[in-house]
């Protein structure tokens, strides 16, 4: 990284503000507005976004409404220099938006047990992606929380997606025959870019497991429709992705009818891990976590980060295998 880049990642840009007492609710209008904006406080009236060109336009505008409503306002870039360095404030807005994940998993979490039409559940779920979207928006460095939170919604639509999908099946299996052939061999697996636990994890899964042949391809998290031969996991309408409180490996494992203890004992961890619920408890679950996090710190390519996954989770079924024999 040069200097310059360096420099740049440590501006910031401070908005000070004061606003007069009355009308009562300009405080409340201007707080909602920074929190739309994904602004934290570091000092009374005085709130941070990350210097860059449209967050400068943002505060702008929110400078022009506090005028507008009485009170007086500037913003300035600053350097942190001493008191409160760059990691203390980066903290500030991933602990503000894991929060805000926090509340779209709980919300999913109850959706997924909810009844309700399937009309009922398109309109909540497509509520919940709005929300969780416009949460990613103002996620400038990438907090815990989106991976799990993504991963529920992106379950409840898939669960949609199956719904409907299974509706036309059964007016099409009426008169027509499903193919024989195992859908799941030979296939061009996508996923998102920038692989992660589960992900890395499906991966290994596909091809030691389900898809010996599997190719795989890496693409942006949302807007991309499937080409004929390929199939999508962990990833907005993906075929394979999260379904209510199971990862996205729990269910490829299940999917494919993979009855093998060594398996679920990955499972297990690898949904520990992604979804931070602690589900299972088990002891493995911090190292394995340390280690996939190292991978995907020290390799930015997706294809390198799968390969270099493949080898701990070989290493991890060999473990489990070698107690289940030894039993």
């Amino acid at each position: 990284m040069s200097m310059s880049e360096t420099a740049e990642s440590t501006r910031w840009l401070l908005l000070i503000h004061q606003l007069p007492a009355k009308p009562a609710y300009a405080r409340v209008k201007i707080w909602r507005r920074l929190k739309g904006l994904g602004a934290v406080t570091v000092k009374n009236s005085v709130y941070a976004l990350p210097a860059n060109a449209e967050t400068q336009e943002d505060f702008a505008w929110l400078v022009k409404e506090i005028a507008e409503l009485g009170g007086e306002a500037f913003v300035c870039e600053a350097r942190l220099v001493d008191g409160l360095d760059d990691a203390e404030v980066q903290a500030l807005f991933d602990a503000a938006r894991d929060e805000d994940y926090g509340e779209i998993s709980a919300a999913a979490r109850e959706l997924a047990g909810a009844t309700a039409t399937r009309a009922e559940l398109a309109v909540q779920v497509a509520r919940l992606r709005k929300q969780l979207d416009e949460i990613v928006a103002i996620d400038f460095f990438g907090a815990d929380g989106r991976e799990p939170a993504e991963g529920l919604v992106s379950g409840l639509e898939a669960g949609l997606h199956q719904a409907r999908l299974q509706g036309e099946e059964d007016v099409v299996t009426a008169t027509e025959t499903k193919p024989s052939s195992d859908p799941l061999k030979n296939r061009i697996w996508v996923t998102r870019q920038g692989v992660q636990v589960d992900r890395i994890a499906s991966a290994w899964l596909i091809r030691r497991f389900i898809d010996p042949a599997a190719r795989f391809k890496f693409v942006p998290g949302t807007g991309y429709v499937a080409q004929p031969g390929e199939l999508r996991f962990d990833m907005f309408e993906g075929e394979f992705t999260h379904r209510g409180e199971r990862c996205t490996f729990e269910v490829l494992l299940a999917d494919a009818k993979l009855d093998d203890p060594a398996l679920g004992a990955i499972a297990e961890i690898i949904h520990d891990i992604d979804l931070k619920d602690g589900k299972y408890g088990r002891e493995e679950t911090a190292g394995v976590r340390s280690l996939i996090a190292g991978i995907a710190a020290s390799s930015p390519d997706d294809v390198e980060r799968l390969a270099r996954g493949a080898v701990l989770l070989d290493d991890l079924y060999s473990s489990f295998a070698g107690k289940q024999g030894s039993k």
